[in-house]
């Protein structure tokens, strides 16, 4: 396997691993890359024509130089666009394409005779979308390609040196100097935005429960351990909750899990309504439920579910109206003595055994 070979692998299987990709096919996933990649190239080659131009008048060139510039500052960005859009390993084919750009911009500056500004443009242009597309390793794999082409066109076609920039060429160049790098700015934020927003997304489907929308219990159960410690450090008050819906099995069996689903949307919704905008609902497990009531006693605790207990008695499932909703609570205030959060949640989950043995429909508070 060549270097380029197995780079093309590498760099392929890194942009599959990229957060931004995990919900799409690695063909499709290539395929968006090769086409953010398209347009900076189109702004980049046709800016930088006019750069070579400035300076090719004044070398001793056959025509056909000319019409290879017109080629690749006009046709081959759009030609890139195709072999890799129609590739069968897209962002394979697009790092080729990248690293074809900076063997032609080696050409272009030995063309030049190394002339100075034009060719730090081009160096620059690659090297920044090289680093931009890759990483380091594609950014040096660019220049050594770079540096190679320069160097063996030099000893091919003999160009003498022409390093000073007239003032013409400066600002001939200038549009490249501005317009691009601005460009590759606004794309650079444009993707910045969407990693961002799905790292939001992601972050959310890890923390919150599907259904509900309310914290998912690996969650919760973090956020518990934290408040664990702060009780401990701060000696503060807290009060943990476990809510399980009476009957829930039987609600399934008679009217359908659509119904179930209502009864459980039903529980949060009035959770979320009731308690403080502070206490931390999470859904526990199928139809159980954990709140986090920080800096509030026991007593207080009891008394607010049982307003919550008191607006679920008149309230009704839109699809089973005949069904009345009832809950059993556990209770647990926070003790010092505890050596663990879990000894929390194992006296809030005894106090649910509790209830639920008395009767259902009751709020029992731990020993």
């Amino acid at each position: 396997m060549s270097d380029e070979q197995g780079f093309s692998r590498w760099i392929s299987g890194r942009a599959m691993e990229c957060p931004t990709h995990l919900n799409e096919d690695r063909h499709h996933s290539g395929r968006r890359f090769a086409r953010r990649v398209y347009l900076p190239r189109v702004i980049g080659l046709a800016t930088g024509f006019f750069c070579v131009a400035s300076v090719l008048v004044m070398q001793p060139l056959s025509g056909w130089w000319w019409l290879l510039l017109v080629a690749n500052g006009f046709v081959w960005p759009h030609l890139a666009w195709q072999v890799a859009d129609r590739a069968p390993d897209p962002t394979r084919a697009e790092i080729r394409n990248l690293l074809i750009d900076s063997c032609m911009g080696g050409v272009w500056i030995a063309v030049m005779g190394l002339n100075a500004l034009p060719s730090a443009l081009i160096v620059a242009m690659m090297g920044m979308n090289n680093m931009g597309c890759g990483g380091v390793k594609l950014f040096l794999y660019g220049l050594l390609l770079l540096i190679c082409a320069c160097t063996l066109t030099l000893g091919l076609i003999h160009i003498p040196l022409n390093l000073e920039t007239m003032p013409s060429q400066v600002w001939i160049c200038l549009p490249m100097l501005i317009v691009y790098p601005m460009y590759y700015g606004l794309v650079s934020y444009r993707t910045a935005v969407k990693l961002s927003e799905h790292k939001r997304r992601l972050m959310q489907l890890s923390t919150r429960d599907g259904m509900t929308g309310v914290y998912n219990r690996r969650h919760w159960e973090h956020l518990l351990h934290g408040e664990y410690d702060n009780c401990q450090r701060y000696q503060r008050s807290a009060t943990l909750l476990l809510i399980d819906i009476d009957h829930f099995k039987s609600i399934n069996d008679n009217f359908g899990h659509d119904v179930g689903d209502e009864a459980i949307l039903a529980i949060t919704e009035h959770l979320q309504l009731i308690l403080r905008i502070t206490d931390v609902v999470g859904r526990f497990g199928g139809d159980e439920f954990g709140v986090i009531m920080s800096g509030t006693s026991q007593e207080s605790a009891i008394q607010a579910m049982v307003r919550v207990c008191e607006q679920l008695n008149t309230f009704r499932l839109p699809r089973a109206p005949q069904v009345v909703l009832r809950v059993s609570v556990g209770v647990a205030q926070f003790d010092r003595r505890m050596t663990s959060y879990r000894e929390w949640l194992k006296a809030a989950d005894l106090a649910l055994y509790k209830a639920k043995n008395s009767g259902r429909g009751r709020i029992e508070a731990a020993a």
